[in-house]
């Protein structure tokens, strides 16, 4: 039985709830991502901040992206899914949330990766995946 952990993007990291735009947006480019966790004072997940949050809610409304935090735009419940979880469950989180990632949680409730459609493309069938789409793209 595949595991979230088996097809997980190891190594995700947090940005606090604190941290400006600008040093968010500097964070996804050296590590190579379009999206972050956001962390409370607890390191408990409180969002998620992709790169077309920074565009959409900041750039693009003149605001600075130094003045603003990761978490003046986190909004609504965050998704998460625990290591141990079965694909399926995963596929049926991002399906029905209409989500493109997914925070991976351990049994001591750490970040311990990430789920994308890009790791889902490289792990499920063809057939999983255009299900997928047609879940999550369907308007």
């Amino acid at each position: 039985m595949t595991k979230a952990a088996d097809i997980m993007h190891p190594g995700a990291q947090w940005i606090p709830a604190t941290e400006n735009l600008e040093r968010a947006a500097q964070l996804m480019r050296d590590l190579d991502v379009g999206a972050l966790p956001i962390s409370d004072s607890q390191e408990r997940l409180c969002g998620i901040l992709t790169d077309r949050d920074v565009v959409v809610g900041c750039v693009s409304q003149g605001r600075d992206p130094s003045r603003m935090t990761a978490g003046d735009l986190a909004k609504g419940t965050p998704r998460w899914i625990s290591s141990d979880a079965d694909v399926s469950e995963v596929l049926r989180e991002m399906e029905q949330h209409r989500i493109r990632r997914l925070p991976v949680i351990d049994k001591n409730k750490r970040l311990v990766g990430m789920i994308s459609e890009a790791d889902l493309a490289r792990h499920l069938s063809e057939q999983q995946i255009g299900e997928f789409v047609e879940k999550v793209y369907a308007s």
